[in-house]
């Protein structure tokens, strides 16, 4: 298989990259967080007209007929960049022509809808709101939910996978620019060897995980994507804690923006099956075979 991305796929992420940056993503989801949809809704908006809800809809249906690695290589930049709202069920699991943002639930695989109180509800109806990890994310439980196709399901698992990915660099990449500036006796924190070699655990994990997901991409194989999700979330969750604890007591202050990667981590390690469960996917399947 051939891992290497397009020069379309390179520019399309660096476009949207600069997009979001342009567009302060980190001050719009801080607002999400405290209530103000606005900054957000305009943020996507914008990532809609470069055609990410679209990106995997048939040209027919009025998409862009992309595939699943372009789906990769853009959701691997909103975890990069923290974009809030429901974009793996707007993007992946019910692609949209308009730009449109809808949420769902997925018994029992996600059994809660995403920021259903600014999202259309695709099925069912929804209960009040439940406590989410990531305070950037509102949950609602779901009744009444309709069934989804198997290949829609993998393709949100798959940009869960890729989300997961982008989350891990950001955090190993500000947690290399920290310790290159954080003194303690006289010396960088990250001239210690210990601080390194946690740090370098946690780019060999990334690039194992890259891989994997890059592959499921191109095979669409549920074992594969199973995988992936299994790597990418084992993957992030390291570098979550990793960050963590190379910043010290600062990473824990809800004012530093590092946690809003962490607690993002950890929202969707659990999401879209948890890693029990999709190891058990993936005995089932080399039970099978």
């Amino acid at each position: 298989m051939d891992f290497r991305l397009t020069p379309e796929q390179t520019g399309f992420a660096q476009s949207l990259t600069e997009l979001m940056t342009k567009g302060d993503s980190v001050a719009a989801a801080r607002a999400w967080e405290a209530g103000d949809h606005a900054p957000g809704q305009a943020l996507w908006t914008r990532l809609a007209d470069q055609g990410v809800t679209a990106l995997v809809l048939a040209e027919d249906d009025g998409g862009l007929g992309g595939t699943p690695v372009d789906l990769v290589v853009a959701f691997e930049v909103l975890g990069h960049q923290l974009a809030v709202g429901p974009w793996i069920e707007s993007a992946a699991l019910a692609p949209q022509a308009e730009g449109e943002m809808v949420t769902a639930g997925v018994s029992p695989l996600n059994p809660y809808a995403v920021d259903a109180d600014v999202a259309r509800l695709l099925h069912g109806s929804v209960s009040e709101s439940l406590q989410s990890v990531d305070t950037t994310r509102r949950l609602f439980e779901v009744h009444d939910a309709q069934p989804f196709d198997e290949g829609a399901i993998d393709l949100a698992v798959l940009a869960c996978s890729a989300e997961l990915l982008g989350c891990g660099e950001r955090l190993l990449a500000d947690s290399v620019e920290y310790v290159q500036q954080r003194k303690q006796y006289g010396r960088t924190i990250g001239s210690y060897q210990a601080i390194k070699h946690q740090l370098a655990d946690v780019r060999i994990a990334l690039d194992f995980a890259r891989p994997l997901v890059h592959g499921a991409a191109l095979t669409m194989r549920p074992r594969d994507v199973s995988g992936a999700k299994v790597a990418a979330g084992d993957a992030a969750y390291l570098a979550s804690r990793v960050a963590l604890q190379v910043h010290g007591a600062i990473g824990y202050t809800a004012e530093f923006d590092l946690g809003l990667w962490i607690n993002r981590v950890r929202a969707l390690v659990g999401a879209w099956g948890s890693s029990s469960y999709h190891r058990g996917r993936i005995a089932d399947a080399l039970g099978a075979s």
